[in-house]
């Protein structure tokens, strides 16, 4: 009787491995959906982040014109591999706007002179308040805006080719 005793820890402490073991080798989402979507965008007013664009408010998505916004910042290297689509999607009608996070103003400027600018404004979000805010995680991310500043979409990462068609479907449903 007592020598099965002995082989119960063992045979817990392999089921234990085997289960471990199993759940490592699962690919992993590692991306943090937002909890904002559906919701309406949460109040703001940035300062602009650049000279030549202005601030963003949130009160400005509520005029009946759907948006992507875009949270990024000139230290965030995915943002430049995204660069080219969002001037893609810009040049095939989409209004953007974006959200420069911990970023200087001058950082701002030199990157979108090197990168292009898609934007129609950029705000300053200096604590990361506004990114916070809307359940945005990491950058770049972007948010289907509708007209009436509900958060309809959340693309997380950089925007590749394939994603440009995506966007600008969502983009259409979110104005219908």
């Amino acid at each position: 009787m007592s020598g099965w005793r002995l082989w119960v820890p063992l045979l817990l402490f392999a089921g234990f491995l085997g289960v471990a073991g199993y759940q490592l080798s699962q690919p992993g989402d590692d991306a943090i959906q937002s909890r904002m979507v559906g919701k309406p965008l949460p109040e703001f007013d940035l300062r602009p982040a650049t000279q030549d664009r202005p601030g963003i408010a949130s009160a400005q998505f509520g005029d009946g014109q759907p948006r992507l916004l875009n949270i990024w910042a000139s230290w965030c290297v995915p943002c430049v591999a995204e660069a080219p689509y969002l001037d893609q999607l810009q040049e095939q009608g989409a209004e953007i706007v974006g959200v420069a996070i911990r970023d200087r103003p001058e950082d701002v400027a030199r990157f979108l002179e090197r990168h292009g600018n898609p934007y129609v404004a950029i705000g300053a979000d200096d604590i990361s308040e506004v990114q916070f805010g809307i359940g945005s995680s990491g950058v770049p991310e972007t948010f289907v805006i509708d007209g009436s500043g509900r958060i309809t979409y959340q693309h997380i990462g950089d925007i590749r080719e394939s994603d440009v068609p995506v966007l600008l479907e969502k983009l259409a449903e979110a104005g219908a």
